[in-house]
């Protein structure tokens, strides 16, 4: 089914049957991916907390921070599409970029210079050790897709079930199905 191999700037999409709660129904962007270990964000899971209720004293910015991940979810991270206007940015691909200088991005934001759809935060990430990632790969509990500009900066909570129709005719039936069927 995985016809691409998972690296920097692709997405990962859970398969439909994955029990992980932390991984259920999740669109991955992968920002590092080597032989020792691969990271990365969930793009699909916003809060409802906004970043300057984690941050009071950046500039005002009204956008939600999202879940990355389960790992160090004391850590704050971000992804991009402005490339060069913060400088040591992380090219991902297709327009998306990760991190760079805070101090610029503080102040481009300061400058009014971002707008909320050019950026996202998030609190923690997902990682994998060597190997872990090709495992669970083999075992089909990932799909492999490449990013997509609009999409992985979009509001779209139903970012998951979109790809998952996109798959083939044989997942297209999970996106419909509610998170808990015993609930039915």
């Amino acid at each position: 089914m995985n016809s691409l191999s998972a690296k920097k700037g692709r997405l990962l999409i859970s398969d439909p049957t994955i029990e992980d709660p932390n991984f259920k129904r999740t669109v991955i962007l992968l920002t590092e991916h080597n032989d020792s270990e691969t990271i990365g964000f969930i793009i699909n899971q916003a809060t409802k907390i906004k970043l300057n209720q984690i941050l009071p004293d950046f500039p005002k910015f009204d956008t939600p921070v999202y879940i990355g991940g389960p790992v160090e979810k004391n850590t704050l991270h971000f992804i991009h599409r402005l490339g060069e206007k913060i400088d040591k940015s992380t090219a991902l691909g297709n327009g998306v970029y990760w991190s760079g200088n805070f101090e610029t991005l503080k102040e481009l934001i300061e400058m009014k210079q971002i707008k909320k759809d050019d950026i996202r935060f998030f609190i923690g990430y997902a990682g994998w050790g060597s190997g872990q990632l090709e495992h669970e790969l083999k075992e089909q509990s990932w799909f492999v897709t490449k990013n997509d500009s609009e999409l992985v900066f979009s509001d779209n909570q139903k970012l998951w079930r979109d790809y998952i129709k996109k798959m083939d005719d044989n997942y297209a039936i999970w996106s419909n199905m509610i998170d808990d069927p015993d609930l039915n």
